[in-house]
């Protein structure tokens, strides 16, 4: 997941993940913000977080938690 401390977006599909016990990597913007281009490269050239990417490697951004219970099969 790729996100930054004041999105309240992330800050929210940090909580459904931690309700939910759901393990992720978390690169924070603020503290790596080269990180960026990968965001930027997934969102077509906006920088929209959180972007969270999957093992299959697709990814989500700016997910509702209904989107991202469907991704997970939770």
């Amino acid at each position: 997941m790729y996100g930054a401390d004041w999105c309240g977006d992330c800050q929210r599909s940090k909580k459904y993940f931690a309700d939910h016990g759901v393990e992720y990597t978390y690169v924070d913007l603020e503290q790596q913000p080269e990180q960026y281009s990968v965001v930027i490269e997934r969102n077509a050239g906006k920088k929209s977080i959180p972007v969270i990417v999957f093992s299959d490697n697709t990814h989500l951004t700016e997910p509702t938690d209904e989107q991202l219970k469907k991704k997970l099969g939770l």
